[in-house]
C-alpha cells in the first residue's frame, strides 16, 4: 500500500472533523475524494501528511520528514506564489528533497520534463507572479511533477481553472495513475470525478460514507444522504455527465 490510514480522527477548534477513518490506497489508483463542504476532505489530506494533529495512524505521517517528501507531493487548496521567482526556479523547488537539491543532472532532467509536460516552455524564464491564475496553477503542478514521488495529494486541483484546463489536469492525473503512481484528489464536480477517477471515496460528516467505483458511490441514496440532492445522469461517448437537480 502507498498510503494506509487507520482510525484517523481529527478535531479542529474543539470540533470533531473526522471520526475513525480507515482508508488504503495502492499503486496505480486515481482516487477522487468527494463530499460536501465541511465533510473533512482537506483535514483528511493534511492529517495523512502529518501537517495537523490527529489520532489514529497514517503510514505517511509516520515517515521521517525527508523520506515523506520523497514519497508524496502535496498541492494544497491555497496555492499562492509568494516570491517573484522564474517559472523554472519555481519548478526546481520540487527537487529540494532529493540529494542534488535542484543542481544535479537528474534534477535538471526532472525539471525539464515537468515544464514540458505542463506546456510551460514559453514561460520558463518569466516571473511566476506575472502568470495568470491558471498558468500559475500549471506551474505549481509542474513543481509537484518535478518532485517525482510515488504519490500526489491534491486539494481541489481544478478549482479556478477554465474547462479546458480542468480536463487537461484530470487527464494528467489519470495518466500518472496509469504510469503506476497514486493520486488522491478532492474534486467537487461529480461528473468529472466519475469520468476520470478509478475509485471514489465519499466523505460525509467526518465519516467514509462510501468507497468504490463511481457507479456504486454515486447512487441516488448516497448522494441524497451526503449532499441532500438528487442527480440526473446522462451517458455520453466520453463518460457520464452528472447534473444536480
Amino acid at each position: 500500500m502507498v498510503l494506509r490510514l487507520s482510525g484517523l480522527s481529527v478535531t479542529r477548534r474543539r470540533r470533531p472533523v473526522l471520526h475513525g477513518v480507515n482508508l488504503a490506497l495502492g499503486s496505480g489508483e486515481f482516487v477522487g475524494l468527494i463530499g460536501p463542504n465541511g465533510a473533512g476532505k482537506s483535514s483528511l489530506m493534511e492529517a495523512a501528511l502529518g501537517l495537523i494533529p490527529f489520532t489514529g495512524t497514517s503510514s505517511l505521517a509516520a515517515m521521517p520528514a525527508d523520506r515523506r517528501a520523497r514519497h508524496a507531493t502535496y498541492l494544497p487548496q491555497s496555492r499562492e506564489i509568494a516570491w517573484p521567482v522564474s517559472v523554472e526556479d519555481l519548478v526546481a523547488l520540487g527537487r529540494i528533497p532529493w540529494p542534488g537539491g535542484g543542481r544535479s543532472g537528474e534534477d535538471r532532467a526532472a525539471i525539464d520534463a515537468a515544464i514540458a509536460r505542463m506546456g510551460l516552455e514559453a514561460f520558463r524564464k518569466r516571473t511566476a507572479l506575472r502568470l495568470s491564475g491558471g498558468e500559475q496553477n500549471r506551474a505549481l503542478i509542474a513543481r509537484a511533477l518535478a518532485q517525482d514521488t510515488p504519490m500526489l495529494i491534491a486539494d481541489e486541483p481544478i478549482a479556478g481553472l477554465d474547462p479546458a484546463q480542468q480536463l487537461a489536469c484530470l487527464r494528467l492525473f489519470r495518466d500518472l495513475a496509469a504510469e503506476g503512481r497514486t493520486v488522491l484528489a478532492s474534486i467537487h464536480d461529480l461528473g468529472l470525478a466519475a469520468r476520470f477517477c478509478t475509485r471514489l471515496v465519499l466523505l460525509s460528516g467526518g465519516h467514509v460514507l462510501a468507497d468504490g467505483p463511481a457507479d456504486a458511490v454515486l447512487g441516488d441514496d448516497l448522494l441524497r444522504r451526503a449532499f441532500g440532492i438528487t442527480v440526473r445522469r446522462v451517458e455520453t461517448p466520453d463518460g457520464p455527465a452528472i447534473l444536480p437537480v
